[in-house]
């Protein structure tokens, strides 16, 4: 997948602004694919010029002017081709993994911080995904709003994104537990 999808599915629902579009990639894309505003920046412009989004100039009083981007018939047209082709299996590319692999070689202190930095982290996100799914299906339970919702996409993606955390955060629990379990046992030795 390349940025330009991403950025393409996130602009399918409302015109944003470079801003905004960062934003929103740190709310909700960002479970599933990360940039830096300035890659989003970048992307825009690639997607203008190739005629996937429209631009429009809003004037403002009191700041500076902004462009709104929407998605074109063109970028819709994209849109429909990358959904078509077969998506790649994902792979994991994690340091902390690497770290984790060596282990029986390593501080094991530090690498306990570091699993519960990350499972701290993990449990924040599990937070705001709970909190961004209950927005987004309202009053309904999650069946109904996944049976009749307007737009499920996006609900469907926060869950994985859900999952995605929730396993790291058991995975780091239990790391932790482990490693913290032989380091007792080793300094009874």
């Amino acid at each position: 997948m390349a940025l330009r999808h991403a950025v393409l599915a996130a602009l399918l629902d409302v015109e944003l602004s470079g801003y905004q579009l960062a934003k929103s990639f740190d709310l909700g894309v960002a479970n599933f694919w990360y940039a830096q505003p300035q890659q989003l920046y970048a992307e825009l412009a690639r997607l203008e010029r190739d005629g996937l989004i429209a631009g429009r100039e809003v004037v403002q009083d009191a700041r500076p002017n902004k462009r709104l981007f929407r998605v074109t018939e063109a970028g819709l047209a994209e849109l429909e081709d990358f959904t078509a082709a077969s998506a790649k299996p994902p792979f994991i590319r994690d340091d902390l993994l690497v770290k984790v692999q060596a282990a029986d070689d390593v501080d094991l202190g530090a690498l306990i911080a570091q699993l519960d930095e990350r499972a701290s982290i993990a449990a924040a996100k599990i937070d705001l995904f709970g909190q961004l799914l209950r927005g987004m299906r309202g009053e309904r339970t999650e069946e109904e709003f996944l049976r009749h919702g307007d737009r499920v996409g996006p609900y469907l993606t926060c869950m994985r994104g859900l999952a995605f955390e929730q396993g790291n955060r058991d995975w780091c629990q239990r790391a932790i537990a482990v490693l913290t379990e032989r380091r007792r046992a080793h300094t009874r030795t």
